[in-house]
């Protein structure tokens, strides 16, 4: 038996959807675009990677502010 993780599918699901024209969308696929990837987000949010991810840019923003001070 074979299982799909969701936040797979769904990060599957966007980058298609991303890789269209600009130019070729409407604003329901804007907007249906961005309702996955919140989605997405939040799957992804409170597992290990999305927690490193989530140090990794605290640490980028903690650089650029004290460099900029």
């Amino acid at each position: 038996m074979m299982t799909i993780n969701v936040a797979v599918l769904l990060a599957v699901i966007v980058v298609m959807r991303l890789r269209r024209r600009t130019q070729a969308r409407s604003r329901r696929e804007e907007r249906t675009t961005a309702f996955l990837v919140l989605t997405l987000g939040i799957l992804i949010a409170p597992t290990p990677i999305g927690q490193g991810v989530f140090h990794g840019i605290g640490q980028l923003v903690r650089g650029v502010s004290q460099a900029g001070s």
